[in-house]
């Protein structure tokens, strides 16, 4: 069998580190907020060509305390639109609604999977005070195009890296376009701890200052409280254990390029549709650092079972798209067509560091095998 993500194969690369710098952490006594934190933080910073890090609790809550910071600082407030790409996965949306704003839902590009510019532009009314273009896959969208948008409307802009740890657009990397970036570091990414964890990068003192007491139960210093806070803070351990893998993050990417270059040259089966396959160049294929291969196939279901007959695990990113959620039942009646197809159509083959050549062959010979 070809399994989807391994995981224990990818960490056991680097089990000796990882034990070691747990090890190491058991033995100090100290667990949250020490020297483990803020060594990951400066390292993860300087990765990403930001001036500050802030370690949270996980993905979800990095979106969330970055918007309700804004709102702290008087540059949001309940009832502000925000445009999110509808195709995204739900926790984008849900840091727009925890925060009492108004997340307005666009078409992403059918061929990039990323938020459109033209359609952005569209979408922007006088309400509206955030954009948060989500690097989706792995693939940064385009920040440029988004950021000229943005100045010229004065606007903030939040990028979603959760899935882009490294990427590159034009020399700069994700994290460092936007007024800020939020990161997951869930198990399964490109970087992934052993357990949730998060961060913010920025380059605005202020927005980081703000997040890091938010994310201490609204403390600046020790039993002074300027905010309503919460507690999200990335502990010791975890901190300990990223910045491990973060050392081999890059060499990770290249492992991902190498199978992802030999699904891209062997899958040729005119029912499954290559990502990028038609505007897809050099520069692009090393930008990219690929969480995600995921194909397109009128025939998805039959693809999938069939390649699960193959021995080849496979999973869907993602089966429901926010709007039609349960949660967001005052959206269910939005009409999104590209979004809602790509929802029926995507599935994502295995792709991970573990991965073998060999493994990749297995897969490629599956998908060639799949007949209408």
């Amino acid at each position: 069998m070809v399994s989807f993500l391994d995981l224990g194969s990818v960490n056991r690369k680097f089990r000796d580190e990882l034990v070691q710098a747990a090890t190491e952490v058991i033995d100090s006594g100290w667990y949250l907020q020490g020297e483990r934190l803020r060594a990951f933080e400066r390292s993860f910073a300087e990765y990403c060509d930001a001036q500050h890090c802030i370690g949270v609790a996980n993905g979800l809550d990095a979106l969330i305390l970055t918007i309700r910071a804004w709102k702290e600082l008087g540059k949001l407030k309940d009832g502000d639109e925000v445009i999110v790409p509808a195709n995204t996965y739900i926790a984008s949306v849900l840091a727009v609604t925890e925060n009492n704003l108004v997340p307005i839902l666009v078409e992403p590009d059918s061929k990039t999977f990323n938020l459109c510019p033209d359609i952005l532009c569209k979408a922007i009314t006088a309400k509206t005070r955030l954009l948060i273009p989500v690097h989706l896959y792995g693939k940064i969208a385009p920040m440029a195009q988004i950021m000229e948008i943005a100045r010229s409307n004065d606007l903030l802009v939040l990028e979603d890296s959760a899935q882009a740890h490294g990427a590159v657009l034009d020399g700069k990397k994700a994290g460092a376009w936007g007024d800020a970036s939020g990161f997951s570091f869930y198990p399964g990414k490109n970087l992934g701890a052993l357990g949730d964890a998060g961060a913010v990068t920025t380059n605005d003192a202020e927005l980081a200052q703000t997040i890091r007491a938010l994310g201490n139960y609204g403390s600046h210093e020790k039993y002074q409280n300027l905010y309503q806070g919460v507690n999200s803070r990335l502990d010791e351990i975890q901190a300990a254990m990223l910045s491990v893998k973060l050392k081999y993050l890059d060499a990770s990417t290249q492992q991902r390029r190498e199978i992802v270059n030999a699904y891209l040259k062997g899958i040729c089966n005119d029912a499954i549709q290559l990502p990028l396959q038609a505007d897809m160049d050099v520069r692009e294929y090393k930008e990219h650092v690929w969480h995600l291969f995921v194909v397109r196939s009128a025939q998805r279901d039959r693809l999938q079972a069939h390649l699960a007959a193959q021995g080849i695990q496979t999973n869907i990113h993602y089966p429901i798209p926010p709007h039609k959620q349960r949660a967001y039942a005052g959206f269910n009646k939005l009409s999104l067509p590209v979004t809602e197809s790509m929802h029926t159509e995507v599935l994502s083959l295995p792709l991970s560091p573990a991965m073998s050549l060999q493994d990749a062959q297995r897969v490629i010979d599956a998908c060639n095998s799949f007949v209408v």
